[in-house]
């Protein structure tokens, strides 16, 4: 008996994702909870396992393809003859989230079951969402759905790697027609841009030492000057969320940004110390942690800043905790994962969350929910040497801090020019809930803290 397992809602009521790479094929025996997939969603990267054990029938997705919560992905033959309601059920008890369903052909989702875990029968709950229900397939004739990539002969899919079977599809190349140029036969992208833009097709090849590669579909034709110069990327996952944020944010909420140049040399000494003491000497404690800090301390005085404007209640939201976004960049784009209650935290615990934060990021294993119910956000432009700009506040949130690289400048102490560790801040807020006195305040207290860090006993 087959059974189908439909794209879940990984969470927060996410309604799409990309099918980033297979880890199985067509013919392969799976085990309950192996890894069959890798997904995109427009929070972070999830890796799915399979809920069944059996041997997969048929993939219903190819890699690139972007998959709404609720279609069939992929068919499990688990030899089974019987069905049972607890066969599986999603890891989040309670209701599926509105339009999505795990669909067995001609049959109804079952109803949601609580949590549960594998047994000695091998049943267990999916990992994330509404996940399938048992059930025997009999299946209707699938609609045909159009694609850019024309039919197939039939056979075995070749061999290429799943960035390539994206181009091959954004070209309407049929994979099966291109001969493999790479070790064992495997198509590279040069063999499917060829196949694309063959010589002779009125197309001239492009050659000499100031040529580029063709990288993806022309906009244009193909003949013209500077076509093949060119590359079009589908607006997807991060980069289609981080879009839509920023535009709401920049055109929704008035933005001030108001700046200030900082001393921090008593910083920068006070880290360099406390790096040698015991308590510090395992944990990477970054100039960051210290901002951090200080943004914690300083939104004591300044609650205005770590607000929230509700245009729908025409009310302000007044947070008694900090949830601290830290912006990351990532291969996949810029993501926001929070620091949940960061005011509660000490230094060493601030620090140990920042390290944890930035490689979950780094590796793609950002949780949804960790980016979601921010008060305020830190960017820290200075890693990549910039000094200052005008950054773009989070939906939701009233302010955001960009900290800049942190370089040694003249300084002017007593009278007297000296070396010091100099850096910029740059604040930007929402305008109808913190006015220029509130927003400079907090910028004010933000630099004291960093330049006299003894301050922090009194705040």
């Amino acid at each position: 008996m087959a059974r189908i397992f439909a794209l879940p809602d990984v969470g927060e009521g996410l309604t799409e994702a990309e099918i980033l790479s297979w880890h199985v094929a067509p013919g392969d025996t799976v085990t309950v909870n192996q890894i069959i997939v890798e997904i995109e969603t427009a929070k972070a990267a999830v890796e799915l396992p399979s809920p069944y054990a059996g041997v997969v029938r048929e993939l219903f997705a190819e890699p690139g393809a972007t998959v709404t919560v609720g279609t069939p992905i992929i068919a499990i033959d688990t030899g089974a003859s019987d069905t049972s309601p607890h066969d599986a059920g999603p890891l989040n008890a309670g209701p599926p989230a509105a339009g999505s369903r795990s669909t067995t052909a001609d049959s109804e989702p079952a109803p949601a079951s609580p949590i549960g875990e594998a047994g000695p029968s091998g049943r267990i709950t999916t990992l994330v969402g509404y996940g399938p229900q048992a059930a025997t397939v009999t299946r209707r004739p699938r609609k045909a759905t159009p694609a850019a990539v024309p039919p197939t002969t039939g056979g075995p899919l070749p061999q290429a790697k799943p960035p390539v079977r994206k181009l091959a599809k954004e070209l309407g190349i049929d994979l099966r027609s291109v001969p493999g140029s790479g070790a064992g036969g495997v198509i590279t992208r040069e063999d499917v841009q060829h196949a694309a833009h063959p010589v002779g097709n009125g197309a001239e090849p492009v050659t000499g030492p100031g040529a580029e590669p063709v990288t993806g579909p022309a906009t244009g034709p193909v003949s013209g000057p500077g076509a093949r110069r060119q590359r079009r990327e589908p607006v997807r996952g991060v980069r289609k969320a981080t879009a839509a944020a920023v535009v709401s944010s920049a055109f929704t909420a008035p933005h001030v940004t108001m700046f200030v140049t900082v001393d921090v040399t008593p910083m920068m000494e006070l880290r360099a110390q406390l790096v040698e003491h015991p308590q510090f000497r395992e944990v990477k404690l970054t100039p960051l942690a210290f901002v951090a800090r200080a943004v914690c301390l300083a939104v004591r005085h300044n609650p205005e800043v770590n607000a929230s404007w509700d245009g729908a209640t025409g009310e302000i939201v007044y947070f008694d905790y900090v949830h601290l976004g830290i912006a990351a960049a990532t291969p996949r784009g810029l993501v926001v994962p929070k620091i949940r209650d960061a005011d509660r935290m000490p230094l060493r615990e601030l620090a140990l969350a920042l390290e944890e934060l930035a490689s979950a990021a780094r590796q793609g294993r950002t949780a949804p929910g960790d980016m979601l119910d921010g008060t305020i956000t830190i960017t820290n432009i200075g890693v990549f040497g910039i000094d200052t700009g005008t950054p773009i506040i989070n939906p939701g949130e009233s302010a955001i801090l960009a900290l800049g690289a942190i370089r040694e400048r003249p300084w002017v102490v007593d009278g007297t020019v000296v070396a010091r560790q100099v850096c910029q801040l740059a604040l930007s807020v929402d305008h109808r809930v913190v006015d220029g006195q509130q927003g400079s305040q907090f910028l004010a207290d933000v630099a004291a803290l960093l330049t006299n860090p003894a301050l922090s006993i009194t705040f």
